[in-house]
């Protein structure tokens, strides 16, 4: 398809963990801008990129600035989101509950989904702190103990964010996004609907969502400390990188939203669903790399 009058800049990139190399081609239309991230008033900027150049399923390159969608590879297919579905958890804390400083007690049913981060039932922690310790860390047990501050129902006040949002291809069964069975996942929800997430939340809570690209996390209440690595470890070479979320289950494979500073003031943020625990982070690596190489020259 050719759009009227547009301009094509073709750039061709070997990626730094890509043996093959990655060929973009940016269409821009002059006459007609996209009103917004899901507009369908004109097409998006189009990419052509080689089939065999990322392991993902579904990919999304977003300019929140610009709501515009730079790059898109199934960009609408609704896949299984895994812990990106955390982000969603705490978006919906934060819009409801009034003090983050409040403690929330942990339960049994807190530490029954999968992994063990160190909680024990009975003990208290202040919301601000799992918070971060959910994101960080991807802490199940977190998470859980969180959505409990949730007024009402955690499962319904999310899904009504999404449709706020308007994350139309996304729905939510649990605060965690761990599969519900061999067949059922946690959380369904597509590359773009993420990539527009992962933006609000860092406009929102950006002291929050930067959070994840330090090292490790630790909160202390009282004589108590619990530590653990960040999942994010994996991208903190690459540069101008701003925060991150991973997500990886049996049903999701390995997801990633990750936002970057291209220039001082020029976030972009990279969605990547339904790659493989490794290849999640080399397929961003190698959108960073053609962002950049398209964008800043």
């Amino acid at each position: 398809m050719t759009l009227p009058h547009s301009k094509a800049i073709n750039y061709t990139l070997a990626g730094a963990s890509a043996v093959c190399a990655i060929v973009l081609t940016f269409v821009y239309s002059t006459d007609t801008p996209l009103s917004g991230p899901s507009s369908q008033a004109a097409p998006p900027p189009i990419v052509m990129l080689s089939p065999d150049s990322l392991t993902a399923k579904a990919v999304v390159i977003y300019d929140p600035g610009m709501k515009k969608m730079l790059f898109a590879k199934n960009a609408d297919e609704s896949l299984p989101l895994a812990s990106l579905t955390k982000l969603m958890t705490a978006e919906a804390v934060l819009s409801t509950v009034q003090d983050t400083g409040e403690e929330i007690t942990i339960t049994p049913e807190d530490l029954t989904p999968d992994g063990d981060w160190g909680f024990k039932p009975g003990e208290a922690w202040p919301l601000s702190d799992l918070l971060r310790f959910g994101l960080v860390a991807s802490s199940n047990d977190a998470m859980q103990a969180v959505s409990t501050a949730v007024p009402g129902d955690a499962i319904t006040v999310m899904n009504m964010q999404a449709s706020r949002l308007g994350l139309t291809k996304t729905y939510f069964n649990n605060p965690t996004g761990l599969d519900v069975d061999l067949e059922t996942a946690g959380a369904y929800g597509s590359a773009r609907d993420m990539a527009v997430l992962g933006a609000t939340f860092l406009s929102q809570y950006p002291a929050l969502f930067e959070a994840t690209v330090a090292p490790s996390v630790t909160i202390t209440e009282g004589a108590r400390s619990l530590s653990a690595d960040s999942t994010s470890v994996p991208l903190h070479y690459l540069p101008g990188l701003i925060a991150a979320k991973t997500g990886y289950t049996d049903l999701a494979g390995g997801n990633l939203v990750a936002a970057f500073d291209l220039n001082i003031g020029r976030p972009i943020v990279i969605a990547v669903l339904g790659s493989t625990e490794d290849g999640r982070f080399k397929d961003v690596e190698a959108l960073l790399a053609a962002a950049q190489k398209a964008l800043t020259h």
